[in-house]
């Protein structure tokens, strides 16, 4: 069954956030990663400003309940305007069930970036639903094995 969490998109100070939600909310982070991090092969190039940026930090807030972010990047084109700066992201059972998801999700909206597998282990796509909304599917293969 599938599980929805919000990931918010900041401006450069992800950081800087997601280290108060903390403070406030407890927790640690399993995961922090930067633009610098990524893999080059078959990635646009990050420019030099964008290197120390997060690319994605999680925050488990409960059992069921992740809150996710990154700062938005310009080598990936995504300009972060209040509004425009949070995904809803669901996280899949199966990889079927995240195709069904997509492509139900999707009907009539935009695919920025459709399912297929991330550097990260996981099967992956986003898109913004024909409402405005932005969505991303997740399907943690790693899980799985």
């Amino acid at each position: 069954m599938a599980t929805v969490n919000i990931y918010l998109t900041f401006n450069g100070n992800c950081e800087e956030a997601f280290n108060f939600y903390k403070s406030v909310l407890g927790g640690e982070f399993p995961y922090i990663g930067r633009y610098k991090d990524m893999p080059s092969e078959g990635m646009p190039p990050v420019p030099e400003s964008d290197k120390e940026k997060i690319m994605h930090v999680s925050l488990p807030i409960s059992k069921e309940t992740v809150l996710m972010g990154s700062d938005s990047s310009e080598a990936f084109g995504k300009a972060t305007v209040a509004g425009n700066n949070f995904s809803i992201s669901i996280s899949a059972g199966s990889k079927d069930e995240a195709d069904k998801l997509f492509r139900g999700l999707s009907a009539g909206g935009k695919v920025t970036m459709p399912m297929g597998d991330a550097f990260w282990g996981a099967y992956f796509g986003m898109f913004k639903d024909k409402f405005g909304i932005n969505w991303m599917v997740n399907f943690d293969q790693r899980e799985q094995k």
